[in-house]
């Protein structure tokens, strides 16, 4: 099968403010480093990690929107060459604030084909793209402010099926809904990628998003992949301790498969004081000497499966202290 998006070995360097030093030249400062992966068409991809760890500049690198150094295909073309614009699209973190207040539901939605003079023969109506994502055409003449948060996820995702895109970015797609909304725009996602073909980049923090969803999923710490794989697999035995973490310390509802509290200890550091060697041994409880001195590389450990750690091949959950 060949690759929708490929990402071979980006990364994305920030100048800093002039002002935060007193002398000389400011410095750069690393974002994400050396990440790798690959999207196929119709499935959907998990990228999960706590706050601060890249996710979202990782998803704008991937739109263009930041620039970054490396490989980046979108259907086998260099991204500059690829029509990448309508072949992806966004749904963003804030529904109602990437919508235009002064904007109704029915024209924000169809303002991608002007912004890309697409032939009126070939534009859906708002009413069309609403009913695509199960909405009601009367909607199309609400304003942002008067849609449920529910509403204002659909309306942004027939938005985004505007342009007939190969490829969604989802960003925290579930975040400040109530628990049966979150049902709800997961079923439509699914319905999308089942009815359309389309192919997801999920990004949350949220793992029980990810377990229902996703076919594949990146771990992603301080801007370094640290490992990859099949979600059923990683699920069922994550190999890095970072992983290990976030999937022990996942809520359970059944007080009766209720696990110890095993949060990561610590807060994630900031990107002026990354850790020198592997990055997460600050707060690894398995690290040893060489985890201090030495940053693991991401190899491939199995087939499908990727792992930066050097304690490759151990399997974690079970060493993880309680």
């Amino acid at each position: 099968m060949t690759a929708l998006y490929q990402v071979e070995d980006l990364r994305v360097d920030m100048q800093l403010p002039g002002g935060l030093i007193p002398f000389g030249k400011p410095p750069r400062l690393n974002i994400l480093e050396g990440i790798s992966f690959e999207l196929n068409p119709g499935e959907t991809f998990g990228l999960v990690g706590e706050s601060g760890s890249g996710k979202t500049t990782l998803a704008r690198a991937m739109l263009g929107l930041v620039p970054a150094t490396g490989t980046l295909r979108f259907r086998g073309a260099a991204l500059t060459e690829a029509g990448l614009r309508r072949g992806t699209a966004m749904m963003f973190q804030d529904p109602v604030a990437s919508l235009s207040p002064r904007m109704q539901v029915g024209a924000a939605i169809i303002e991608p084909y002007a912004i890309h003079r697409i032939p009126k023969a070939e534009r859906a109506s708002a009413a069309d793209l609403l009913a695509r994502v199960g909405l009601p055409p009367a909607l199309a003449a609400r304003y942002p402010h008067e849609l449920s948060g529910g509403q204002a996820r659909r309306v942004c995702a027939a938005r985004a099926l505007a342009l007939n895109p190969a490829l969604v970015i989802a960003d925290e797609p579930t975040a400040g809904l109530d628990v049966s909304i979150q049902g709800d725009i997961l079923n439509l996602m699914a319905d999308l990628k089942r009815d359309r073909g389309l192919a997801f980049l999920v990004i949350t923090h949220n793992l029980s998003v990810l377990r229902h969803t996703a076919d594949r999923i990146a771990v992603l710490y301080l801007g370094r992949l640290v490992e990859t794989g099949p979600a059923a697999e990683v699920f069922a035995r994550p190999l890095h301790p970072y992983t290990a973490s976030l999937i022990a310390s996942e809520p359970d509802p059944d007080p009766r498969r209720r696990r110890a509290d095993l949060a990561i200890r610590g807060e994630i550091p900031g990107l002026l004081r990354r850790p020198s060697g592997c990055v997460f041994h600050t707060r690894c409880p398995l690290a040893v000497a060489r985890c201090r001195s030495e940053a693991p590389i991401l190899r491939e450990i199995a087939p499908g499966r990727s792992l930066r750690c050097h304690l490759a091949g151990q399997d974690t959950t079970e060493r993880t202290p309680t």
